[in-house]
């Protein structure tokens, strides 16, 4: 009788521990796949408590999270002959585990060649500004590029980004007399707009005040308002010559105006008496 109870209890602790060995735990950010006898099951297990047979079944846990891999700096010549060093980040993650385990012996790896290759020929078939401005069209590109690939491998691209493109000194100083230069050139023409328009004021301004005096001798008395508020003990009032010329034609016309009053009226001519006739 004891020698069953032992035997039973060997055998539950066999098979504990049997059951144990199989048994394994995927994390919520990782997929398993299972290799039984060395051949990959189809489908991948989800996260929890999964039971794999003893001696039979491997499993390879791979992690499903994005991944963000810096491009290393790669230097290259563009399009319009300029030698110029950029680096990237390449965001990607695993959207198939069973084939980025059976088809790429490192995937992680196999994207970071991918992703050197095809930024430097980006490089080769852009111009100097569009790496400087227009980067969204190559970041579109290089994900293409690259997502083209990587596809196969059960790996999909998020979003491919330039960091930085690092110029010559040489070009760097060219840059910058050609900015600055355009900025005293956009200053240059504001200041000329602005005397145009200035002058064209004044233009008009002389146009009304040579029409009407009245206008040119309220400036006058402006600036003189304007001088007195300085607090001189000395004021200098110019007097213009159009007002003179105003007040010259207003004393012809009152001078005009008396002389036709003042003049004596013409004197009629007398009538001659009419002839009597004599019987």
């Amino acid at each position: 009788m004891e020698g069953t109870v032992v035997a039973v209890v060997a055998v539950a602790v066999l098979v504990l521990l049997v059951l144990k060995s199989g048994m394994r735990v995927v994390n919520q950010v990782e997929r398993g796949v299972v290799f039984r006898w060395g051949k990959a099951l189809p489908g991948h297990r989800q996260p929890g408590i999964t039971f794999l047979i003893p001696f039979a079944d491997r499993m390879r846990k791979v992690n499903v999270q994005v991944v963000t891999m810096p491009v290393p700096t790669q230097e290259g010549i563009t399009r319009d002959n300029v030698s110029v060093k950029v680096d990237a980040v390449v965001y990607f993650r695993v959207i198939d585990p069973v084939r980025a385990s059976i088809e790429v012996q490192d995937y992680v790896f196999a994207v970071g060649q991918v992703a050197q290759s095809s930024l430097r020929s980006i490089i080769g078939k852009s111009d100097l500004d569009d790496l400087l401005s227009d980067r969204e069209r190559l970041h579109e590109g290089l994900a293409l590029m690259i997502d083209s690939p990587a596809a196969g491998w059960g790996v999909h691209i998020d979003r491919v980004e330039i960091k930085d493109v690092q110029l010559p000194e040489s070009l760097k100083r060219s840059m910058s007399r050609q900015a600055e230069a355009e900025r005293e050139r956009r200053a240059r023409v504001i200041t000329a707009d602005g005397e145009f328009q200035a002058a064209q004021q004044l233009a008009n301004a002389s146009r009304i005040m040579s029409d009407t005096p009245e206008a040119m001798q309220l400036r006058l008395l402006q600036t003189v308002v304007e001088v007195a508020a300085e607090k001189n003990s000395t004021l200098v009032m110019p007097f213009p010559v159009e007002l003179l010329r105003y007040f010259d034609r207003a004393v012809k016309k009152i001078d005009a105006e008396v002389t036709t009053e003042s003049a004596p009226a013409p004197a009629r001519p007398e009538t001659a008496p009419a002839p009597v006739e004599q019987p």
